[in-house]
């Protein structure tokens, strides 16, 4: 392998801590929606990417006009909750820029799409000054730290759920970059005081995503993050963490050097203070090991198979100073959210309203802005693109009932339909080879018409689809995957578990719709005659169909 680093390395050590030429992109150069190919890249560390409608591709070519570039901006929301004076800054910012909708991520956020470039500050300039930012969204840092969101998980969740705000705060970048292109406009910040321990000048080699479970749910999908804690919890008291790494979805349609990975437990940690320190020191050794030739390569899964398991925990311990303790035992039985009413320990109620795949419909969004009116919720984004309406108390609980009356909110929905995840893929996405978002709908309602043939509507079998093989929508970890290999085409992927402890595998290569529906058909049908007590689909499909 030569040792040549591969462009963005360059990147971003020349970058100036983030800043590059983005200013010049942003204020001079107004004959393009797109900034500079380098800020391009430096753009993300700021939590933006830079789309074009591809549906307009076509016609703008023909009428010789430069792609409708615009931007994707994604806030950092540790552990997905804001308060209702936030809610209402989010709303009214997407009324003004972008083309209005609303999009709840995979990783407990929400994102805006359509944002032209001269719309950046000002959107920018209004999330800060409702105490919101986009920092480190996306990029080669740690991305937004996620979490179990249902307090009545554990009388301990605030207690737990606190660590992803610790972590997102040890680990932002020390750049003031962000503040000094997109809001105050001009140098202000010494470059001495950017001194960064943790990411030096050259950042991660790659993005880095990090999640904490809280048992026995496993809604954030913890074993497909590079890093995850699980937390113990014995006699209403948290012991610690389990820590967790390697884990990682994106592969290359193609490239067998690629592939899917679930973490490994590597010990436990009885303090706030170890587990921070270990949590740190992971990127450390991400930071130094990590590939930064082949960025295809670069995640902390390649870097944990290439040191080994044993070696990067001896890496490990050698920087923290002291050894994990053994992994404490845990159980995950399951992994969707508590849909409508539950009330918590502390005798608060929660609503979780049902969002499907993260996109705010109309009727939700005036729901949701006339709710936040109200002041007597928060707002609580899901790691599986829903929203929980938390901290109700019981007087208040019915006023948020009228609402969901008035607004028709409460509607009927299967469970594989609440058990489902896209990506957004067409037509903002430029990696996407087919729909997900627009079309997984679609095949969802179609494929309720075969479980009702085969008397398993109540099943909450888990459908994933993504638009390429990248992974954000966690297609393999689903019970049923669909990744697109082109226009209208999708691997077929098989036999994941229900909670997010077993990869699935290829079945079917580019299928079509017609295909998946009659795979579907037939499997379903084997399994309510082949299955045993109490087996699920993807156990079953596991078990016999890939054996």
């Amino acid at each position: 392998m030569s040792d040549k680093l591969s462009p963005v390395e360059y990147i971003k050590i020349n970058s100036d801590g983030l800043r590059g030429t983005l200013k010049e992109s942003i204020d001079i150069d107004n004959h393009t929606g797109n900034v500079r190919p380098d800020d391009e890249t430096l753009v993300k560390f700021h939590g933006m990417y830079v789309q074009d409608d591809r549906d307009r591709r076509a016609e703008r070519a023909a009428k010789k006009l430069d792609k409708l570039y615009s931007f994707m901006i994604r806030l950092r929301i540790p552990g997905g909750v804001i308060n209702a004076e936030k809610w209402i800054a989010l709303h009214n910012i997407s009324e003004q820029y972008g083309t209005g909708t609303l999009k709840i991520t995979t990783r407990q956020t929400v994102q805006l799409h359509g944002l032209l470039k001269h719309e950046l500050r000002p959107t920018i300039q209004g999330f800060n000054l409702a105490q919101l930012d986009s920092i480190a969204a996306c990029g080669d840092v740690n991305r937004n730290v996620i979490a179990s969101s249902h307090p009545q998980l554990s009388p301990l969740h605030a207690q737990i759920h606190a660590y992803a705000d610790k972590i997102s705060t040890l680990l932002l970048p020390k750049t003031q970059a962000y503040y000094e292109v997109f809001i105050d406009g001009e140098k202000i910040y010494e470059r001495s005081a950017e001194a960064d321990p943790l990411y030096e000048n050259r950042y991660l080699p790659r993005k880095f995503k990090i999640a904490i479970a809280i048992p026995p749910s496993n809604d954030v999908d913890l074993f497909t993050n590079d890093l995850g804690l699980i937390a113990i919890i014995e006699n209403n008291e948290l012991k610690g963490f389990n820590i967790v790494v390697g884990g990682g979805l994106g592969t290359t349609h193609g490239n067998t050097s690629t592939y899917p990975r679930l973490g490994d437990v590597l010990g436990f940690t009885d303090t706030e203070e170890k587990t921070l320190k270990a949590v740190y020191e992971v990127l450390t050794v991400q930071r130094d090991f990590g590939n930064r030739v082949e960025r295809k390569l670069s995640r902390l899964k390649y870097t944990v198979d290439k040191m080994t398991v044993e070696g990067f925990k001896a890496e490990l311990e050698k920087r923290i100073g002291f050894q994990l303790e053994p992994a404490r035992p845990y159980t995950f039985t399951e992994r969707n959210d508590r849909y409508g009413w539950e009330q918590s320990a502390d005798e608060q109620w929660y609503y979780t309203l049902f969002v499907e795949h993260g996109v705010v419909k109309p009727e939700q969004k005036a729901f949701l802005y006339e709710l936040a009116q109200l002041n007597i919720n928060n707002f609580i984004f899901t790691g599986n693109q829903n929203l929980l309406l938390g901290e109700i108390s019981t007087e208040n609980k019915a006023k948020v009932e009228a609402l969901l009356s008035k607004y028709d909110i409460e509607k009927n929905v299967s469970n594989i339909r609440k058990s489902s995840m896209a990506c957004v893929a067409m037509p903002t996405c430029p990696l996407a080879l087919a729909e997900a978002q627009r079309y997984l709908p679609v095949l969802v309602t179609k494929i309720e018409l075969l479980l009702a043939k085969h008397g398993l509507s109540e099943d909450a079998l888990t459908i994933r689809m993504t638009g390429c093989p990248n992974g954000c929508g966690r297609p393999y970890v689903a019970e049923l995957g669909f990744i697109g290999t082109g226009p209208e085409q999708y691997n077929f992927m098989l036999g994941g578990d229900r909670y997010g402890l077993r990869l699935n595998k290829l079945y079917k290569e580019k299928q079509t719709e017609a295909q998946i529906l009659a795979e579907i058909d037939v499997l379903l049908g084997r399994y309510t005659q082949e299955k045993q007590e109490g087996e699920t689909f993807g156990d079953y499909a596991n078990r016999v169909i890939l054996n």
